[in-house]
């Protein structure tokens, strides 16, 4: 006799998919969480930004930076 305190159960059918279920979103947020990481840093760098630091540190003139302005927007 098999009773619900025993054995597989009532979810042992599905203890297979239901960790395959829980691996995959575990690989599939991972994946996720790292493109954020990865693409906020690139983000950070981009020419606008560049350009008002070497404005602000006096690498580039007034015209150089509003040529630059025009030229990104």
């Amino acid at each position: 006799m098999c009773y619900w305190g025993e054995g597989v159960g009532l979810w042992g059918p599905f203890n297979g998919v239901l960790m395959l279920l829980l691996a995959t979103g575990v690989i599939v947020l991972g994946a996720w969480a790292l493109s954020r990481l990865t693409r906020r840093s690139f983000r950070d760098n981009d020419a606008w930004t560049v350009a008002r630091e070497r404005y602000a540190r006096g690498e580039i003139s007034r015209e150089e930076f509003d040529r630059i302005k025009k030229d990104l927007s």
